[in-house]
């Protein structure tokens, strides 16, 4: 029998007004037609930015819920949000399908700066970085744009390196002058953006996953490897600096989907990385709404384990965001037993919480989360590849 905790559900409404906290235990039914893709947090958890499928971004704390109020100004999907940081900590920037990178004030609400890419065009991510920590990176159909965010002035673009649309860009945490671009057309490709930016110049190494790439992140020490999930739902590791593959899942879920007692996975959200342990969890979603964290083995007998956490009951359909806040120790020390947030297609934003027995030092992998994995009873299943 799975074991429920409670958790706060946050309806989405048509206006300010209208917005509400409801408290329901996890089988409550709360309804909303707007999608909720797209979560992100403030560096020190007192906003939280949503993107809603009706353009707008709607602010919260994270901590109580309380809604704050709404941004509005993109004319097409939000693909991405991210908060700047330390140097302008009152400021995030969404990016969209209209063209456009926004800046907005989270104490006026209001719109600050607008970056275009041009018309017709879409940006599906954005990251910041550079040695100077002015260059604002995007990824724009089969272009990588670069703007020096402080100035506003575009930088440099690169469009001989990918085919077709650029889903990824990220700036290599302790590396900041590296930049990793990832595209539909199944390439990784390593720039060093320390000079001048060009193509023909600047491109250091190119890594050819074969299929579709839709999220990568970092991972080991000095986050010299990388993890990347693709839209056909595997998952490999890679040493970007060598180029080098060191653990390939190209049956991902149908080892995910063996390895718990719950329906098949049908998809992948993200993956986190936690650097104290050197561990790297995979989450898995069903489409009715059920999130398992998945340990993943890349060294040595590659395998996914038994799911640590599962998180069961607040959704009813794909999440297509997770945001842990107790990861890493850096949870809110007003609430610490907030495991973290989800969002999803079914218009619902939902807080999980751990239990009582939540210790500060514990990672947010523990026996304290929402709900332990039974032992496993392997079955048959369907093999998706």
């Amino acid at each position: 029998m799975w074991k429920k905790r409670s958790l706060f559900s946050i309806q989405t409404q048509s206006s300010d007004s209208d917005s509400k906290i409801l408290f329901r235990p996890t089988s409550a039914t709360i309804t909303s037609s707007k999608s909720l893709p797209k979560l992100e947090f403030r560096d020190d958890w007192t906003s939280m930015a949503v993107s809603l499928s009706t353009n707008a971004v709607k602010l919260y704390s994270p901590v109580t819920g309380q809604y704050f109020r709404e941004c509005k100004g993109h004319t097409s999907t939000i693909n991405e949000i991210s908060f700047l940081g330390a140097s302008a900590p009152h400021v995030f920037y969404s990016c969209s399908s209209d063209g456009t990178i926004r800046a907005w004030d989270t104490r006026s609400f209001q719109q600050v700066s607008c970056l275009s890419a041009g018309p017709s065009q879409e940006i599906f991510s954005f990251s910041f970085g550079g040695l100077g920590d002015n260059l604002l990176a995007a990824g724009c159909k089969s272009q990588v744009l670069f703007w020096d965010w402080r100035t506003n002035k575009q930088a440099a673009c690169l469009e001989e390196s990918h085919t077709e649309d650029v889903t990824q860009v990220h700036f290599v945490p302790d590396h900041q002058n590296k930049l990793v671009s990832a595209s539909v057309d199944g390439l990784m490709c390593i720039f060093d953006t320390s000079g001048d930016i060009n193509d023909d110049d600047d491109l250091e190494s190119v890594i050819n996953v074969g299929t579709s790439i839709g999220k990568l992140g970092f991972l080991g020490e000095s986050n010299q490897k990388l993890w990347c999930l693709t839209h056909i739902e595997t998952l490999s590791v890679w040493d970007w600096k060598d180029a080098r593959i060191e653990a390939n899942f190209e049956d991902a879920r149908s080892l995910a989907s063996d390895s718990w007692t719950l329906d098949n996975v049908d998809y992948f959200v993200d993956c986190h990385y936690l650097g104290e342990d050197d561990r790297l969890w995979v989450i898995g979603g069903t489409n009715a709404g059920t999130l398992g964290y998945f340990p993943v083995s890349y060294k040595g007998k590659r395998a996914f384990g038994s799911p640590h956490a599962v998180l069961h009951g607040g959704h009813t359909g794909i999440v297509r965001s997770v945001l842990p806040m107790s990861s890493m120790g850096r949870g809110p020390i007003q609430s610490p037993s907030i495991f973290g947030w989800t969002g999803g297609e079914d218009g619902r934003l939902c807080c999980w919480l751990s239990d009582d027995s939540f210790h500060p030092n514990h990672s947010w992998i523990s026996t304290s989360l929402v709900t332990k994995s039974p032992k496993i009873r392997k079955k048959s299943r369907f093999q998706p590849y």
